[in-house]
């Protein structure tokens, strides 16, 4: 460990660098769908992986991206410049392992770290978790093509450079049209979450569901059981729950037909409702409001999003490539729209007339994020608790 001290202003205090073992970087390259090539340097394990290419605007919190189940199938370029510089460390993780499928960096962090209490480098960790990346790739000018070309496969290798061979694998990779991809991150079987005499039960169904969301329901005095993305609304009802959260995940919505057909039940129950990302999504769909592919989507820390019905606008964290038609929204006689984004005017939230049931696409959890908009999570205890009546 090397031990550095600085002093500021008169003031006094410590940098500890821990260092990890050596990490010696093999050449790596990027090839899209496109065609466009990109070399660097590798990350994580060697090896070659594929996925849909995306980019995500956060300043801090990458272990909290990277553990996220929405992104499953998707490898992410950090449009922040550092990627690992401050470590890793076991609590800040949304889910058990890194979901995502790739990383795309400028510069990468391998060898040591600046936070005294971050348990493992990120290159150990990534290593353990078997997360291959690409690093000293010109970012900015990488992102800038995805959202002039729209979101895409694409396919990173430290394991051979040639463009050929990594051209015919890339052709082999699905498109996220039509994918689902919340089967493959659901729990397999049903667990409780928080204290079971916790006042309030909330049966969560489990599309792809952070750990923060989970702890936001149960800081709020509620005790869930969370269940398979595929259970059944009979299945689910047996717990004898207060409401039904509805929870975030990868993939297309809409062939998620199962899962539709639940929430369609589930508000049938006339029980409170709240979804958030694709729970958003999965309940306008079992409203007839259909979804769609979005051109790059929405992924980030600071989107701005205007509450139409306070006037009041919310800065928040965002991670969905699929949204809610708005024309179709508009047109309908059984949902409202609550939520806009001021960027592009997309739909950001709605609720259901006559019925205690809302969501929102974006993460008012925010891990990471600002925290403008934990409010829903009290609404939604509101409504169990009989404290709102529908609208």
């Amino acid at each position: 460990m090397a031990h550095l001290e600085f002093v500021p202003r008169g003031e006094r205090f410590h940098i500890c660098t821990f260092m990890s073992r050596t990490f010696t970087p093999s050449p790596a390259v990027l090839l899209l769908a496109d065609g466009t090539v990109f070399y660097g340097k590798s990350v994580g394990k060697i090896g070659t992986t594929a996925g849909e290419i995306c980019f995500n605007t956060s300043m801090t919190g990458y272990q909290e991206i990277f553990t996220d189940p929405s992104y499953y199938g998707q490898i992410i370029i950090m449009t922040n410049v550092h990627t690992g510089n401050y470590g890793a460390h076991h609590s800040e993780v949304e889910s058990d392992t890194v979901k995502i499928s790739g990383l795309i960096t400028k510069r990468y962090t391998a060898h040591a770290h600046s936070r005294q209490t971050a348990t493992e480098t990120l290159q150990e960790y990534f290593e353990r978790n078997g997360l291959v990346g690409i690093s000293d790739v010109d970012t900015r000018a990488l992102t800038l093509h995805v959202r002039t070309r729209g979101a895409m496969n694409c396919i990173i290798s430290s394991e051979t450079t040639d463009i050929a061979t990594l051209r015919e694998k890339l052709a082999q990779v699905p498109d996220m049209n039509g994918l689902d991809l919340a089967i493959s991150v659901t729990t397999p079987k049903p667990y409780a979450y928080g204290n079971d005499s916790n006042p309030l039960k909330v049966a969560v169904l489990d599309c792809g569901v952070k750990e923060s969301i989970l702890k936001c329901l149960t800081e709020r005095g509620v005790y869930a059981r969370v269940f398979p993305a595929n259970t059944t609304f009979e299945e689910m009802e047996k717990f004898e729950p207060h409401g039904y959260f509805i929870s975030n995940g990868p993939g297309d919505p809409a062939s998620m037909t199962y899962a539709i057909q639940a929430v369609r039940k589930i508000l049938d129950s006339g029980k409170p409702v709240f979804g958030i990302c694709l729970g958003h999504q999965l309940l306008a769909l079992a409203c007839g409001v259909s979804t769609r592919k979005m051109h790059h989507g929405h992924r980030g820390a600071n989107h701005p999003v205007k509450n139409l019905l306070t006037g009041l606008c919310e800065i928040t964290s965002q991670n969905h490539g699929f949204e809610v038609s708005l024309e179709e929204l508009q047109k309908s006689d059984t949902v409202e729209l609550t939520h806009i984004n001021l960027n592009d005017g997309t739909v950001e939230g709605i609720r259901i007339k006559g019925r205690k049931a809302f969501s929102v696409q974006y993460h008012p959890e925010s891990s990471p994020g600002p925290h403008d908009s934990r409010y829903l999570f009290d609404r939604f205890v509101e409504y169990m608790q009989g404290g709102l009546a529908a609208r």
